[in-house]
């Protein structure tokens, strides 16, 4: 094994294409507390019996009116599951001493409507610069109406993302040679009976090519720090 400072940790099974979460880290839990105060890391236990490795189909909800529930190849991986309940799911992978130009990631979403932007069911994204502290990328949606943005649909009491959303964040001399770490929460609203999850594909170093038919949406720039809502931001470390 090659070792030392030149070594480049490879993304591993990061389109779930194994069929399972080999190299990921999971959890799931009850849900308690507002959605700013979640912390997905702390509930990474292992447990995965609300979310699933998922292939090619319809969402079961949303239907034909939402993209094929797999980016690329053959699997995804749904964050928490179809019901309400009151629950939440979280799934983490790292990756050390990261030397390549990118890195992507695909993600959509279903987010059942009511509540408090605090309460509703909602989603974290977080790409998190382990070597500095910062999160990179990070992306906190509410189901609370005015918490959601362009990106979503409306079908109902239901807010979801009709395209695959594709993450980019460019590795420049900055970066080169940082860990990284990807974690995606999904969760139920507080209260419990209204649903929200997640489905997530293609974490790797090239744009996953599309072979399902599904749309590929542009790439996304990193644009301002928003709270309940869209954000995301890169943050520079104070002088």
């Amino acid at each position: 094994m090659v070792s030392g400072p030149a070594f480049s940790a490879a993304f591993v099974n990061g389109g779930f294409e194994d069929g399972n979460t080999n190299s990921w880290s999971v959890g799931t839990a009850t849900r308690n507390g507002n959605l700013s105060t979640l912390d997905p890391s702390t509930y990474l236990n292992g447990a995965t019996g609300r979310s699933a490795i998922v292939t090619s189909g319809l969402d079961p909800i949303i239907g034909a009116s939402m993209a094929n529930t797999v980016y690329s190849g053959n699997y995804a991986y749904r964050v928490e599951n179809t019901i309400d309940g009151g629950h939440l799911s979280v799934v983490s992978q790292t990756v050390t001493n990261y030397t390549e130009s990118n890195i992507f990631f695909a993600w959509m979403s279903v987010l059942e409507g009511a509540h408090s932007a605090e309460q509703a069911a909602g989603m974290k994204i977080q790409l998190t610069d382990l070597t500095t502290g910062i999160d990179i990328i990070s992306r906190i949606y509410s189901a609370e109406f005015s918490a959601v943005d362009g990106r979503f649909s409306q079908a109902g009491s239901y807010y979801y993302t009709p395209v695959w959303q594709i993450e980019q964040l460019a590795i420049d001399s900055s970066l080169q040679g940082h860990d990284f770490r990807l974690t995606v929460l999904a969760t139920d609203c507080d209260p419990t009976a209204h649903l929200g999850y997640v489905y997530l594909d293609g974490f790797g170093a090239q744009i996953p090519d599309v072979d399902n038919g599904v749309p590929e949406p542009a790439t996304l720039a990193l644009l301002g720090l928003g709270v309940l809502g869209m954000g995301v931001a890169r943050r520079r470390k104070a002088a």
